[in-house]
């Protein structure tokens, strides 16, 4: 008798259906367009139109405003965890960072004018949107990027540059943090709004990564651009406050991701453990295997139960940064122990790349980097826990 997994229970009927809709739309549009994606390095911009049909797309972004009017982090882990489930971390990335990175800032921040202007066409699909932190000199220090928007007549003039940009190459809308104040430090960081075409940008990439290879990922440059006015999003020189209040979310994301991924991989290490044989007996049968396998099995539904209730927290807009950092550490932390146990188990076969956790060995490795690395997650958490 098999061991079943706990019941999830935070997902109701329109869950399910949503769910549904997810499932059909990525084994019928995702799945047998995966290793064209690859080759290509980018997905096709059709998806996501094709994307906004069923409503993957500004899931909490008004009606009015094109979206889907749902503010319920449910539906956004759902479409994570079903592009994840058949391997497409890539294309989860892609799309739903429109949903978890991008839209939020537009509906804190954006006045009425600006949130007609730039949601309607990216919740159809028609716009890519990205945002563009990260800088070649920095990581995860966002206090200290050098990307400079110095104010002038209507508007600001922008020189820089940012890397590891998601959709960085496709998108037409870029959410830009760079400095309005130079001599302020974080007190002087603002949210700019760039879009493709503006004079001064130019795209380098994709980028040549590791795995995740059918994700467009740009490094970015800004040499004299100009700016206008209107399109700063929120109060100058308030930006850093705004990503903090916003990276929680992002960090969810992750974790939400990285968990979907460990289930994958975790049942694919146990299908193969129970079918492969090895001197007259299946694998999973040797004890030190057994014992792998039950390991696994109780670390990833302890991190289940831990990522639900944080799903949950964010529904209710009570997710801090604190336990979203603990979530994207410790996921994307078990994530990788759960494919390199599932590569072990595979033997020779795992480092084949027709196998699935071959590939999941490359794309697993971004999770600990992106979103902020595994160490300043802990310094997020350490600081917290010490703080008078």
């Amino acid at each position: 008798m098999s061991l079943t997994p706990l019941p999830r229970t935070i997902f109701n009927e329109d869950h399910d259906t949503f769910r549904a809709a997810v499932r059909a739309f990525t084994e019928r549009e995702v799945v047998p367009n995966l290793p064209r994606w690859a080759d290509q390095e980018h997905i096709d911009r059709s998806l996501w139109r094709e994307a906004a049909d069923i409503g993957l797309l500004g899931i909490e972004v008004p009606e009015r405003f094109g979206g889907g009017g749902v503010k319920d982090f449910r539906f956004n882990a759902i479409a994570i965890e079903e592009l994840c489930a058949v391997g497409a971390t890539s294309i989860a990335m892609g799309l739903t960072s429109f949903n978890d990175l991008v839209a939020p800032y537009f509906l804190a921040l954006g006045t009425d004018a600006q949130k007609q202007r730039w949601l309607p066409p990216m919740c159809r699909g028609e716009k890519i949107g990205a945002i563009a932190m990260t800088e070649p000199g920095t990581g995860s220090d966002l206090s200290a990027i050098a990307s400079t928007a110095v104010p002038e007549e209507n508007g600001f003039r922008l020189n820089g540059s940012k890397t590891f940009i998601t959709n960085g190459i496709q998108a037409d809308v870029i959410l830009v943090v760079a400095k309005t104040d130079p001599t302020a430090g974080r007190r002087g960081i603002s949210l700019l709004v760039v879009e493709d075409g503006m004079p001064g940008l130019t795209k380098q990439g994709p980028l040549a990564k590791v795995g995740l290879h059918a994700q467009d990922t740009a490094e970015l440059h800004f040499d004299d651009v100009h700016v206008p006015a209107e399109n700063l999003l929120g109060e100058l020189n308030m930006g850093f406050s705004y990503l903090r209040g916003n990276l929680p979310q992002e960090r969810l994301n992750i974790a939400v991701g990285s968990m979907a991924s460990t289930n994958r991989v975790f049942d694919i290490a146990l299908e193969y453990a129970t079918q492969r044989q090895a001197f007259g007996q299946r694998i999973a049968d040797f004890q030190a295997n057994r014992f792998y396998l039950a390991e696994l099995a109780t670390e990833v539904q302890i991190a289940q139960v831990f990522v639900d209730r944080c799903i949950l927290d964010a529904v209710h807009g009570q997710l801090d940064d604190a336990h979203a950092a603990m979530a994207k550490w410790w996921i994307s932390e078990l994530y990788l122990k759960v494919v390199q146990r599932a590569v072990q188990l595979h033997g020779g076969y795992g480092f084949m790349a027709e196998y699935a956790v071959a590939q999941e060995y490359l794309d697993s490795r971004a999770a600990t980097l992106y979103g902020g690395t595994t160490e300043i997650m802990k310094e997020i958490i350490g600081r917290r826990l010490v703080a008078t």
